[in-house]
């Protein structure tokens, strides 16, 4: 058993709204976003295009959910199938930051997602009550004022206040852990892919260590996941205690930041040199998040997913290289010679990268045989400059304006979508 005296017993709400694109889009047409059949799409001219979002009842009735695509939506007349207004979901979220600022300060809010927020709620008991009293206000205020359903996890951490909404509030509307609820709550929950921080590769690592409930993580040797996994493996042992001393604003499992993009194409991509484009864009925005932060990393991972009507499939590789880098062409490079070893020549509908094994993006190595690496390193951040006062499209590669590229689209949309 953990002496959890001296860990933090802070009061930490974690507000989740629900289906936020779909209930948003269900308001607008004047229809109850619990009652409803909706389905937010990325593009509603597209057959194979994505599911955004879809309502609660959506949800529950058609089994369509975040991911689906548009064929998979059954034709019934009672479903409501829309594109997004990326715009307004922003706008509407940033008016119900407004609302949690009546009960707490502006440096205790942390929007984690434009859907999800935590607020340190601690020493407010006198003006607004306790913290369930005060997620029952903000319950109240958003569904009178916006229409819109949400749900409150109460803990003493934010990994507890999330884990209470993903596992329980969601289902009750408001919901609360402590310590003590950790064995009888936390222990049980499996597949290990329905805890907060732990992915599916992860949970495959896992169960190949015989590994299949939180429980079970909790009471595994330390030092044998500390082997396994470094400086995570210390963190998936103490989050299955409920333990995470994470601040308010803070990344919760900080050995696992990363810069990615990933992109699922407008259309199937079959030409070699048009996915290299694709490719190409994708890193420069990957290199450009890295700089954006003063980081540089040494691993780089790459994946292809194949087009359905292939049957799917793909491949996700990484390399690590010796030399942290944050220049676009280097990442490229490494790119490029995963494609060339791993690409099948099947049609391809996705592109992922991302740049890990981070590091502070303060010293440059020079080298004897690259006198103009450090003019590159320089040049990424000019460029960054530039794009920041003039805009994304004021700097753009050549492979931008041709048939394959995508930048120039993406440049219109909003979060990745129709504004």
């Amino acid at each position: 058993m953990f002496d959890y005296t001296n860990m933090p017993q802070n009061q930490i709400l974690c507000i989740d709204m629900k289906s936020f694109y779909a209930s948003c889009s269900a308001v607008m047409l004047g229809l109850d976003p619990l009652d409803c059949y909706l389905a937010v799409v990325g593009n509603t001219d597209r057959t194979g295009s994505v599911v955004l979002a879809a309502s609660p009842r959506l949800k529950k009735e058609f089994g369509i959910k975040t991911g689906s695509r548009l064929f998979e939506v059954p034709d019934d007349p009672r479903i409501h199938i829309v594109d997004p207004k990326m715009s307004t979901y922003l706008r509407i979220s940033t008016e119900i930051s407004k609302v949690f600022n009546r009960y707490a300060p502006k440096e205790a809010i942390h929007t984690y997602s434009v859907d999800e927020s935590f607020i340190k709620v601690d020493g407010t008991s006198k003006l607004f009550g306790g913290a369930r009293s005060i997620a029952e206000k903000i319950r109240d205020d958003i569904e009178r004022e916006f229409q819109l359903p949400s749900a409150v996890g109460i803990g003493p951490n934010m990994l507890m206040a999330k884990l209470c909404l993903d596992l329980e509030a969601k289902t009750k509307g408001v919901a609360e852990w402590t310590y003590q609820d950790v064995q009888a709550k936390l222990w049980k929950v499996s597949p290990l892919r329905e805890m907060w921080g732990i992915g599916r590769r992860v949970e495959k690592t896992l169960n190949g260590m015989g590994i299949f409930t939180v429980g079970q993580l909790a009471r595994y040797d330390l030092e044998k996941l500390e082997k396994k996994f470094g400086i995570m493996g210390n963190q998936l042992y103490h989050h299955a205690w409920g333990i995470d001393f994470s601040e308010i604003g803070a990344p919760i499992v900080e050995g696992q930041i990363s810069f990615g993009k990933s992109q699922i194409l407008l259309r199937d991509y079959k030409d070699k040199e048009e996915i290299k484009h694709v490719i190409l864009e994708i890193c420069e925005e990957v290199a450009r998040r890295a700089r954006s932060h003063g980081k540089a990393g040494r691993t780089i991972s790459f994946g292809i997913g194949y087009s359905q009507d292939e049957f799917g499939g793909g491949f996700h590789r990484s390399r690590t290289i010796e030399i942290p880098t944050n220049i676009t062409m280097e990442l490229y490079r490494v790119c490029l010679e995963l494609f060339s070893e791993n690409y099948t020549g099947k049609t391809v509908r996705s592109i992922a990268v991302s740049l890990g094994n981070l590091t502070p993006d303060t010293q440059f190595q020079l080298d004897l045989f690259d006198p103009d690496g450090w003019r590159r390193h320089k040049l990424g951040y000019t460029m960054d400059k530039i794009r920041a006062r003039h805009g994304s499209t004021a700097l753009l590669r050549a492979v931008s304006y041709t048939p394959g590229g995508t930048a120039l689209h993406r440049a219109k949309l909003v979060g990745g979508h129709k504004g």
